[in-house]
This record gives C-alpha cells, sequence and structure tokens, in this order.
C-alpha cells in the first residue's frame, strides 16, 4: 500500500508519557515506512529526542491559538510536503493544527491523551476541526461519547510498549546497589511529571504511614515537574530523610522497575499511563487510583490492586498488603504482565493508527 506522509503537531515542551506516545508511534510508523514529520516549539524536549531518531522535525512558534504565524507555516508545510495526514495532541497545537489542516483541505486527527472534561461548542470550535478523534482508552471515549462527540469520529487506541525493546539493561542486584538500597528494601517507585494531577503528596503521605511498620522501606520517585521542590519539602516534614529519593528525568525506566518492589500511581486524573502499562508488562505490582483508563489496565485484586483518588488511608494499606503478602505480590505481578503484554503491544496500537488514517483517507476521495 501506499506509504503515508504524516505531520504530528505538539506545543507541550515536557516529557511525560504524552510526548512519550508521540515519539513511539512516529518511530513505528516510520519504520513501516510511512514519512513522519513533527511540529513543534525549539525548546520541546521531543524535538531533540525525534531528531535522534531520525524524524523530519520543523520549529514554529506556537504562540497561542491563533497565531498566525504558526499557521502559516502550518499550512505551508503541510502543502509542501504533501502531507496526508494531521494529528494534533495538545490544546494551542490543536488550534493552530486544525485551522491549517482545514484550510490545507487534508484529514485531521486529534489524539486526547488526558481524560479533562471537553467542552464542546461553538465558541470552542476546535472540536468540530478533527475528522476523528483519537482517545488512549475506552473509559476517555465514553466520556467524549457523552459529552456530544460524534460515536462514530471517536476511537480507543491505547498506548502501545514494544515489550520487545522495553527491557532492564542491569540486573536487580546492581541496579538497587546503584541507588544505594539494600536487598531486603521494599522499595516503591513512581515514574512521572511532578505536577499536581499526579498527586505525589498522597503518595509521599502514604509512604510515610507505611514505615511505621515497615521503616526499611524506600521510594523512588523518576521524574521532574513544576511541584518537585514542594514534595521535596514535603518529605523534609515527614522526616523521610534518606528513605526517598528523587531521581529527576531517567531514561533507565526499566532498570528502575527492575529495582523496585511496587509501582505506585497516586494521579487523580488519567488517560491511559503508560507507567502502569510498563510496569505490568515488566511483571511488577501495581497499586493505582481508580481513576480514567486505570481499571482498563488493572482488574483489582487480579491483575494489581486499585485504590481510589485522594485516600492516603487506601493507599497505604494496599502497600501494606504487598509488604505482607509477596505470594500475592507475584500472583499480581505474573497477571499484570500477561495482561500487559497481550493487550497493549506496539503493533496492536501501530496496526489502528494506521487502519484509521487509511479509512478517513478513504472516505475523503
Amino acid at each position: 500500500m501506499k506509504p503515508l506522509t504524516i505531520l504530528h503537531t505538539e506545543w507541550s515542551d515536557g516529557w511525560g508519557g504524552q510526548e512519550r506516545r508521540i515519539l513511539s508511534e512516529m518511530i513505528g510508523m516510520q519504520a513501516r515506512g510511512h514519512h513522519m514529520l513533527l511540529a513543534c516549539r525549539p525548546q520541546a524536549i521531543l524535538s531533540e529526542k525525534a531528531r535522534t531518531a531520525g524524524i523530519e522535525v520543523h520549529h514554529l512558534p506556537f504562540a497561542g491559538k491563533f497565531h498566525p504565524a504558526t499557521i502559516r507555516g502550518l499550512r505551508q508545510l503541510i502543502e509542501t510536503r504533501h502531507v496526508d495526514v494531521v494529528n494534533t495532541h495538545s490544546g494551542i497545537d490543536s488550534w493552530t493544527g486544525g485551522i491549517a489542516a482545514r484550510r490545507a483541505g487534508v484529514r485531521l486527527v486529534r489524539t486526547r491523551h488526558l481524560n479533562l472534561t471537553l467542552k464542546r461548542n461553538l465558541l470552542n470550535f476546535v472540536h468540530y476541526l478533527p475528522h476523528a478523534v483519537v482517545t488512549c482508552g475506552m473509559e476517555m471515549q465514553r466520556i467524549l461519547i457523552t459529552r456530544g462527540f460524534p460515536p462514530a469520529s471517536v476511537h480507543s487506541i491505547p498506548t502501545g510498549i514494544d515489550f520487545n525493546t522495553f527491557q532492564p539493561q542491569h540486573g536487580r542486584a546492581e541496579m538497587r546497589a546503584r541507588l544505594g538500597l539494600q536487598p531486603a528494601t521494599f522499595v516503591v517507585l513512581m515514574v512521572g511529571i511532578i505536577r499536581g494531577v499526579k498527586r505525589h503528596e498522597i503518595a509521599l503521605r502514604a509512604f510515610a504511614e507505611l514505615r511505621r511498620n515497615h521503616p526499611d522501606s524506600a521510594l523512588l520517585l523518576a521524574g521532574e515537574g513544576p511541584m518537585r521542590v514542594d514534595m521535596e519539602r514535603l518529605a523534609v516534614d515527614l522526616q523521610l530523610g534518606e528513605s526517598i529519593q528523587f531521581l529527576g528525568q531517567r531514561d533507565d525506566v526499566p532498570d528502575l522497575l527492575q529495582a523496585a518492589d511496587c509501582l505506585l500511581l497516586t494521579s487523580r486524573s488519567e488517560g491511559v499511563p503508560q507507567a502502569v502499562t510498563q510496569a505490568m508488562g515488566c511483571g511488577l505490582a501495581v497499586v493505582a487510583t481508580a481513576v480514567g483508563g486505570v481499571p482498563e489496565l488493572i482488574r483489582d485484586g487480579q491483575t494489581g490492586l486499585l485504590v481510589p483518588a485522594e485516600s492516603v488511608e487506601l493507599t497505604t494499606r494496599a502497600l501494606q498488603q504487598l509488604v505482607d503478602d509477596p505470594a500475592l505480590s507475584r500472583k499480581l505481578a505474573c497477571a499484570g504482565r500477561q495482561h500487559a503484554t497481550t493487550s497493549y503491544s506496539m503493533d496492536a496500537m501501530l496496526d489502528a493508527t494506521e487502519r484509521l488514517y487509511r479509512q478517513l483517507l478513504e472516505s475523503a476521495a
């Protein structure tokens, strides 16, 4: 079949699950013979990582949702590179990219990574621009449909992980030694941007309670974010001392998962979080809040443990279960790995994405 030319747009400068999905999708589609382009801001972390991966990158200011220079630049890029499909991701680039794609007369897809309320009305007409909306899970899809999005235009395509390459490079003992952790220490790992929606405060308070019975436990936080300083202050207030480590941005997440005993997610809102999928695929037990698409990944008591959002007490209790019952932890990890590797593979994501793009192009013919 004819290769496609696909333009992704991204306003965000950060590096989290959303940007990781964009990059992995572009790399996967390019490996299938399609021509991938990325339009983003010059300071975006995604820009450098995409260039390193051999993706064609174009820099635009994305200075506002109606920014004329950005819209003109995107339209020129679409027309000169003969783009077949434009796929937008964040708020500002969904406006500028959506307007440019519509003016250029090409198919437009918007991917929704966050499980946040959208208002579809004439004043917020950006939601009328896409020919299709992709969500990262079925719960997000359901919510958009209840909010007035046409059911036929909303497609659930969960983020896929290439579990063949997402593998640790170092053994558990070596990684623990590098992190200054003892072999018997119960290690809780969090992976994600340190910002309000992730509710690291709940994690720190639950961990502080866990340490009352298990003072040799450790908490690792992998990621940067606007609330890191606040969480560092809270760690001091809770007297967590050396039991907590702020690791910053890490590219060795499989190794960190290998060193941990549990992945913890305390978000108040999520799509289908990659950190949970990755942990499950690597055979690690997970405790996560029952928000957004998380229950699609975790069947409580079968493939992981679910807790209500904002509950320090129940989060502590779930962590305590894993510490006290290693057999339960192993059972959850094994079942979780089977579920993640069969239902959330990279090939499944790419197949569904490719199929959607071609369907849109056929409907326009």
